[in-house]
């Protein structure tokens, strides 16, 4: 039984999928838009939109907490001083997944993702 177990597996291992995971984070931090499956895009979510919201209370604390789950300066630091004054106002629903056909290896199903208020 799945009771309690939220999220897709990938068939991977957890620090597999948590390194995955970390890696599309800092990616779309840093790029503002990337192209993957629609399963991880849609999981995707769970670790971006997040990291937005605690972004906006810009303090050390937070500054601290943001690099412990990402890992990168670069992404931290565009983090706290472009994207989260860009969705101050804004309540959640920080990214916008268009479904993009599929791909021609295996024809899964890919997105891309990007910010809603993309600049």
């Amino acid at each position: 039984m799945r009771h309690r177990n939220s999220g897709k597996r990938f068939k991977r291992t957890s620090s597999h999928r948590k390194a995955m995971f970390q890696n599309m984070t800092n990616s779309i931090i840093l790029h503002g838009m990337i192209k993957t499956t629609l399963p991880k895009a849609k999981d995707l979510r769970r670790f971006v939109e997040p990291m937005i919201t605690l972004a906006k209370e810009d303090s050390i604390a937070k500054r601290r907490l943001a690099f412990a789950r990402l890992r990168d300066k670069d992404a931290v630091t565009k983090l706290f001083a472009e994207l989260a004054p860009r969705f101050k106002e804004r309540q959640g629903g920080y990214l916008r997944i268009l479904k993009c056909g599929n791909r021609k290896g295996d024809c899964a199903p890919m997105a891309i993702v990007e910010f809603v208020e993309r600049g």
